[in-house]
C-alpha cells in the first residue's frame, strides 16, 4: 500500500474500484462495459422519462455486476457535507464557465446553439434525472478504465488520476461539439470545465456527489431555456 499516493483533499475512508483490481475486470468484462456506456448513451439522448430511465439499467447494472453487486463501491448515502461539496461545485463551475466564455469569446470561439429551445418541454427537463445519471457514467467507465491501464504500466495512483481525468475531459467535450469551432468551445466549457465534478467525485468516491452538481448545472441551463431567459 505504500505506492498508494492520495491527493490532500481526498476522503480516504474509500478507494476508487478497478483500477488495480478491486475488483478485477476481465478483458471482455471491459468490452461489456463499453458496449454498455455505448447504449446507454444512445438511450439517455431520449427526452421520453422511460427510455431515459432505461438509459441508466443498461449502463449501470453491467457496473454492479463487476462489483459484485457492491453498490456502496459507488454510491453512498449523502451528508450534509456531501449536498454542500456539490452545490459549491456548481456555483464554481457556473462562475468558472460565465468567465470563461468572455474570455474564449474575444477569440471569436463560440458554442453555437447545442440545445434546440423549440424542443424542451417540462418532461424533456424532468428526463435530466436520469439521462444525467447515465452521463455521470459514461465519464466513470473510461475514466476507471484508463486509471487501470495507466496504474499498471506506472504504479503511480496520482499520474493515473490526472492522465485519465484528463483523458475523459477530452472525451466529454466532444460529446458537446458538431465542428471544430464548438469542439475548441466544448473543450474549455465542458471539458475542462468537469473539473468540478471530477473533484466531487475524487474526493468523496461517490458518484452522487458530482451527479448533483451535474444536475444543478443542467437544470438551471435547461429551465432557463424553458422559462425564455
Amino acid at each position: 500500500m505504500s505506492n498508494i499516493s492520495w491527493f490532500k483533499f481526498e476522503d480516504k475512508d474509500l478507494d476508487f474500484p478497478f483500477y488495480k483490481k478491486n475488483p478485477h475486470v476481465p478483458k471482455w468484462g471491459w468490452i461489456v462495459l463499453f458496449i454498455a456506456m455505448i447504449l446507454g448513451l444512445i438511450l439517455s439522448i431520449s427526452s421520453q422519462i422511460h427510455i431515459a430511465a432505461l438509459s441508466c439499467v443498461v449502463i449501470i447494472v453491467p457496473v454492479l455486476y463487476f462489483l459484485k453487486w457492491d453498490y456502496k463501491a459507488i454510491f453512498q448515502k449523502l451528508s450534509l457535507r456531501d449536498i454542500a461539496l456539490a452545490l459549491a461545485l456548481f456555483v464554481g463551475y457556473i462562475i468558472y464557465a460565465e468567465l470563461m466564455s468572455a474570455l474564449i469569446g474575444f477569440f471569436g470561439i463560440s458554442g453555437g446553439t447545442l440545445v434546440d429551445s423549440s424542443t424542451i418541454t417540462i418532461m424533456s427537463v424532468f428526463s435530466l434525472i436520469f439521462s444525467l445519471m447515465t452521463e455521470e457514467f459514461v465519464k466513470f467507465i473510461p475514466f476507471m478504465f484508463f486509471m487501470r491501464l495507466i496504474y499498471k504500466y506506472s504504479d503511480n495512483r496520482k499520474l493515473s488520476v490526472i492522465l485519465s481525468m484528463f483523458i475523459v475531459m477530452i472525451f466529454f467535450a466532444s460529446m458537446h461539439a458538431y465542428n471544430w469551432n464548438m469542439f475548441l468551445f466544448a473543450i474549455c466549457i465542458q471539458g475542462f470545465g468537469s473539473i468540478f465534478e471530477f473533484i466531487g467525485y475524487i474526493k468523496t468516491k461517490n458518484i452522487l456527489v458530482s451527479y448533483i452538481s451535474h444536475l444543478c448545472t443542467d437544470f438551471l441551463a435547461f429551465g432557463l431555456v424553458l422559462i425564455g431567459l
